[in-house]
C-alpha cells in the first residue's frame, strides 16, 4: 500500500550552511548543480544510468539517481580523507565486527553532509515524493541486533570525531531473514536486500585478498561439506561504503568482504553438459557470505559460521597489514600505527592469524610476535550468557586451520606454564583459564583466546564490566587485572535525534543552540527548562507530532490504526527469554483482567507495541511471539477494551522502524532479568527522545537512572545479586499460590482463553514459568512490575509533571552519546588521535 505523501523533514542546520554554492565547493563539486538542468547530477544519473526519459523514471530509479548524486558530492571528500591518512600516516583504528546494522543511508548521509537545503530544493524542484523516495532503499541486511547497531554508531562517531578508522565486516547477500506473521506465528523469508543495485557501495577488485584453507568444500544434498586433505583458497573481494562524519569533513570507510572463487571454471564439464559441476567451486565459495547468521542449530550451520569468522579475520588482517607495510618497514612500529578492536568473540581468530602473519610471513621470533599481537589487539565483550561465549571444536581447526591450531596450542602451553608457576597446585584454575576445554569433544574457548591474546578487555556497562570481572571470567581477570576496563555503550545523536526526531531536535536547538549535535553533554542545559511552561508545551507538541507521523506511517504501510491520545508503551528488541517479553505480556494480561472485572476502573488508555525477531531455531521465542499475537487478537475482539487497551506486534523490526517508533514512544520497557543484559542501546535512544523508562536495574539502565535521578525512572524487580542469591531456593509456585493476580493471569492463559481454536498451544509456557523453575524469574518480578506500572499511570495523569520528567531524561542523556564512548576507547585503549582532513 503506497504511503501518503509527506513534506520533507529538514533537521536543524548549522548557521552558514545555507550558502549552497560554498557548500558544494567544500565537496569539490565545481559548477555542477545537484538538480535542475540536463547536466545536473540527478538528471544525468536518472537518464544515463537507466537509459530512459526523465518522465519514465519510477520511484526506484529516482532513489538510485538521488543516492548516486549524493555519492558524487561526497566522493572527492572521500578520496581526500584517504589521501590525508596516507600523507600523515597516523595510527589507524580497525573495527572488526560480524555485524553492522547501518539501516538506510540516504537520509543519514544527506544530514551528515549538511545537504538538507540541497535536498529540500531538489525535492521541490523535481516534485519528488521524499517519503516514497526514502522507502525505496532497503535496510542493509548486515546485522541483526544491538551488537551491529552499536558498531554502526561507533563508525558514525569515529568519522565525526575525525579519527582515522575503518570498519571491517562481511557483505552478506541476504540479511538474517524478513519476518512475516502468519496465524500469529513468525515465518522467515529471505531478505534479498541486494536484489537491486546498491548505489553506495564501490567494489575494489584490485584489492582482493586470497585466503588459504587446508581443505576444500563441496555442495552435497544442499549442504556445504569439507573435503579433508585437499587444500584450497577463497578470494575476498572488498566492497567499500562511505561513512560520513557530521559536517562532511571526514569520510571514513566500511569495507565489506564478499567471498568468491578464482576466476575460472571447468570448461570441459560445462561443454559436456554438467553446468552445475562446472560452476560448483564458484557456488561453494559464494555460499560463504550468502547469509547473515546461518542456522546454528545444525553442525553444518555452525561450521559455516566458523568459516565466516575466519574469512572476515583473514581478509581484514591481510588488508590492514598491506596498508601498514605501504608506509612502514619496521614491524616493531605495528602497535603504534594499528589498533584492532574485536567486537565480541566473533573475530577472536585474529589472535592466531596475526601471530601466523608475524611468524610465517614477517619471520619474527615468537616473543616479539606475541608482544606485537597483544599490543595491537583489543577485545570488547558483549555478553555474560554462557552460550554466547563461543567455543569451536578443536577438530575443525585440525581440518581447516591446522597452522592456526598449532599457534593456539603453543600460546596455551606457554600461558598455562605461567599460571602454574604463579598459582602453585591450583589445577582447577589452570583448567578454567585454559584456551582448550577438555571433554568428549575438545573445544577452543574463543573468549579466553581473545583475553589472553590482547592488551585490553572491556565490558559495555558498569554492571556488565563488574560481573565480567567478578563472575564470568573471574580467574582471567585476577591474572590480568590491568587489562580490564569499562566503556559504557552509546548511540549517535545524529541518527537517533537529529534525523529520527526533527521536531524534538528543533525544540532543543531553539532553546540551547545546535552544539548538542556533536557534544551531547550540552543537553544538560535543558534542565532549567523542565520548569518552563512554554518549553514543556513545545516539548509536548513535538511528542504529539512524532506520534502523529508514526500513526500515519503505520496506517499507510500496514492498514493498522492507533490512537495517538493513548500511552505508547513499547518494548522493541530481539525476542529472548532473558529480555522478558513474556513478563510484559503477563503484565498486560493482569491489566486486562482488572478491566474485565471492573469496567469502570480508571486507567489511562494504552497501546502496547512489541517488535523483534526470534532466531529461526528458537522455538520458545517464537511461541512468545505467538502468545503476544493471540493476546492482541483477543483484546482487539473484546468490545469492552476498545479505546482502553490495544496490543500490536510490529513485524520486521529494523532500524527504519525504530527511527519512527522510538520518537513516538511515551514509555520504554527495559525489563531484562537483572545481570543478563550487557548494556542495551535502545534504552538510550528512548531516553534521548523523551520516553520514560520502566525497567530493572540492569545494563546501562542503572547508569541512566543515576544520570537523570531515580525519581525520574520507574525501577523495579530483583537486583543482579538477588537473582544470583536466590537461585538455590527460588520457587515460582510460591508466587502462583500467594499472589492472586499472578494466579488469575496464569489460569486464564492456560485455560486456553487466548487459544480457543488451538487448545494446549501455550502449554510450553506453563513449563517455562512453573514446571521448569522460571529460570529468568518472570513471576518473581511480576508484582513489582505492576507496582511500578501503577506509579507510571498515576504520573501520566499529571501531564505537566510527566513532561517535566521526560525533559529531565533528555537533559540527562548526554553521557550516552557514542561520541563519549569512542573518546574513551581512543584515549584508554587505542591511543588514537584525530587526523583532520584539510
Amino acid at each position: 500500500m503506497k504511503a501518503e505523501t509527506q513534506e520533507i523533514s529538514i533537521p536543524p542546520t548549522p548557521a552558514g550552511s545555507d550558502d549552497l554554492s560554498n557548500l558544494m565547493r567544500q565537496y569539490g563539486c565545481g559548477p555542477i548543480p545537484f538538480t535542475g538542468t540536463d547536466s545536473a547530477f540527478y538528471e544525468r544519473h536518472l537518464v544515463f544510468d537507466n537509459i530512459i526519459e526523465l518522465l519514465a523514471a519510477g520511484p526506484r530509479e529516482r532513489f538510485e539517481a538521488f543516492a548516486r548524486s549524493v555519492r558524487d558530492i561526497l566522493s572527492q571528500r572521500w578520496v581526500h580523507t584517504e589521501k590525508a591518512y596516507a600523507r600523515a600516516d597516523p595510527k589507524r583504528v580497525y573495527y572488526l565486527s560480524m555485524e553492522f546494522l547501518i539501516g538506510r543511508s540516504l537520509a543519514n548521509n544527506v544530514t551528515n553532509l549538511l545537504l538538507d537545503p540541497v535536498a529540500q530544493e531538489a525535492v521541490k524542484q523535481e516534485k519528488i515524493d521524499w517519503f516514497e523516495l526514502l522507502e525505496q532503499e532497503p535496510d542493509a541486511g548486515l546485522g541483526n541486533g544491538g551488537l551491529g547497531r552499536l558498531a554502526a554508531c561507533f563508525l558514525d562517531s569515529m568519522a565525526t570525531m575525525q579519527i582515522p578508522a575503518m570498519g571491517y565486516g562481511l557483505r552478506y547477500e541476504y540479511g538474517i531473514f524478513k519476518q512475516t506473521i502468519q496465524d500469529g506465528w513468525q515465518r522467515e523469508v529471505p531478505d534479498n536486500w541486494l536484489r537491486r543495485p546498491d548505489p553506495w557501495e564501490v567494489v575494489r577488485p584490485c584489492e582482493k585478498v586470497e585466503v588459504k584453507l587446508n581443505c576444500s568444500f563441496e555442495m552435497r544434498g544442499g549442504n556445504l561439506r569439507a573435503i579433508i586433505g585437499q587444500p584450497s583458497s577463497l578470494i575476498g573481494i572488498p566492497f567499500d561504503r562511505p561513512v560520513v562524519g557530521y559536517g562532511g569533513k571526514t569520510i571514513n570507510t566500511l569495507r565489506l568482504w564478499a567471498a568468491a572463487a578464482h576466476d575460472y571454471f571447468n570448461f570441459q564439464e560445462f561443454s559436456s553438459g554438467d553446468f552445475v559441476g562446472a560452476l560448483a567451486e564458484t557456488l561453494e565459495a559464494e555460499s560463504l557470505t550468502r547469509v547473515l547468521y546461518p542456522d546454528d542449530s545444525t553442525s553444518q550451520g555452525q561450521g559455516l559460521r566458523f568459516m565466516q569468522e575466519y574469512f572476515l579475520v583473514a581478509c581484514s588482517l591481510a588488508d590492514l597489514v598491506r596498508r601498514f607495510q605501504a608506509s612502514n618497514t619496521d614491524w616493531s612500529a605495528l602497535p603504534g600505527k594499528v589498533a584492532i578492536q574485536l567486537n565480541d568473540t566473533h573475530p577472536a581468530l585474529a589472535v592466531p592469524e596475526l601471530m601466523r602473519i608475524l611468524l610465517d610471513e614477517a619471520h619474527l621470533g615468537w616473543d616479539e610476535a606475541w608482544d606485537l599481537t597483544q599490543k595491537t589487539l583489543g577485545y570488547t565483550n558483549h555478553t555474560l550468557l554462557p552460550e554466547a561465549l563461543e567455543k569451536w571444536p578443536l577438530a575443525w581447526f585440525e581440518i581447516m586451520l591446522p597452522r592456526q591450531l598449532q599457534i593456539i596450542l603453543e600460546i596455551n602451553r606457554r600461558f598455562l606454564d605461567t599460571v602454574r608457576n604463579r598459582f602453585l597446585g591450583d589445577e582447577g584454575r589452570v583448567q578454567r583459564v585454559s584456551l582448550v576445554e577438555e571433554g568428549a569433544q575438545r573445544k577452543i574457548r574463543m573468549a579466553n583466546l581473545a583475553i589472553v591474546g590482547s592488551h585490553s578487555t572491556n565490558g559495555v556497562a558498569a554492571i556488565h564490566s563488574r560481573l565480567l570481572r567478578t563472575t564470568t571470567v573471574k580467574d582471567l581477570a585476577e591474572i590480568y587485572p590491568e587489562r580490564f576496563s569499562n566503556k559504557t555503550n552509546g548511540v549517535t545523536p545524529r541518527r537517533w535525534v537529529l534525523l529520527a526526531n526533527p521536531a524534538l531536535a528543533h525544540v532543543i536547538t531553539q532553546a540551547i543552540g545546535d552544539g548538542w549535535i556533536t557534544d551531547l553533554g550540552e543537553l544538560g542545559k535543558l534542565k532549567p527548562f523542565a520548569d518552563d511552561k512554554g518549553f514543556r508545551d513545545s516539548f509536548r507538541k513535538a511528542k504529539r507530532e512524532a506520534k502523529s507521523q508514526f500513526a500515519t506511517w503505520l496506517k499507510s504501510t500496514s492498514g493498522q490504526t492507533v490512537d495517538t491520545d493513548t500511552i505508547f508503551d513499547c518494548q522493541i528488541k530481539r525476542i529472548h527469554e532473558y529480555k522478558r517479553q513474556l513478563l510484559n505480556a503477563l503484565r498486560i494480561v493482569v491489566l486486562y483482567n482488572r478491566l474485565r472485572e471492573n469496567p469502570k476502573l480508571a486507567m489511562a488508555p494504552r497501546t502496547f507495541f512489541f517488535a523483534g525477531k526470534a532466531a529461526p531455531a528458537y522455538q520458545l521465542a517464537k511461541l512468545i511471539i505467538k502468545f503476544i499475537e493471540n493476546l492482541a487478537g483477543t483484546i482487539d475482539g473484546d468490545p469492552a477494551m476498545r479505546g482502553r487497551l490495544k496490543v500490536l506486534f510490529l513485524p520486521e523490526y529494523d532500524v527504519s522502524l525504530a527511527e519512527r517508533l522510538i520518537p513516538a514512544s511515551d514509555v520504554s520497557n527495559q525489563i531484562s532479568t537483572a545481570g543478563y543484559e550487557a548494556s542495551g542501546t535502545s534504552n538510550m535512544k528512548f531516553m534521548m527522545n523523551g520516553a520514560l523508562t520502566i525497567g530493572t536495574r540492569d545494563g546501562a539502565t542503572i547508569e541512566m537512572a543515576q544520570e537523570a535521578g531515580v525519581e525520574n525512572f520507574f525501577l523495579f524487580g530483583l537486583t543482579a545479586e538477588q537473582v544470583t542469591g536466590s537461585r538455590g531456593w527460588y520457587n515460582p509456585h510460591w508466587h502462583y499460590e500467594h499472589e492472586p493476580e499472578t494466579r488469575e493471569a496464569l489460569d486464564l492463559i492456560f485455560s486456553d482463553y487466548f487459544s480457543r481454536n488451538e487448545p494446549g498451544v501455550f502449554a510450553p509456557l506453563y513449563g517455562t514459568l512453573l514446571t521448569h523453575g522460571d529460570h529468568y524469574m518472570h513471576l518473581a518480578d511480576l508484582k513489582s512490575y505492576l507496582e511500578a506500572d501503577q506509579q507510571l499511570r498515576e504520573l501520566y495523569a499529571d501531564s505537566d509533571e510527566w513532561m517535566r520528567k521526560a525533559i529531565m531524561n533528555v537533559a540527562s542523556s548526554g553521557k550516552f552519546s557514542s561520541d563519549r564512548t569512542i573518546a574513551e576507547y581512543a584515549a584508554g585503549i587505542w591511543n588514537a588521535k584525530p587526523c583532520p582532513v584539510n
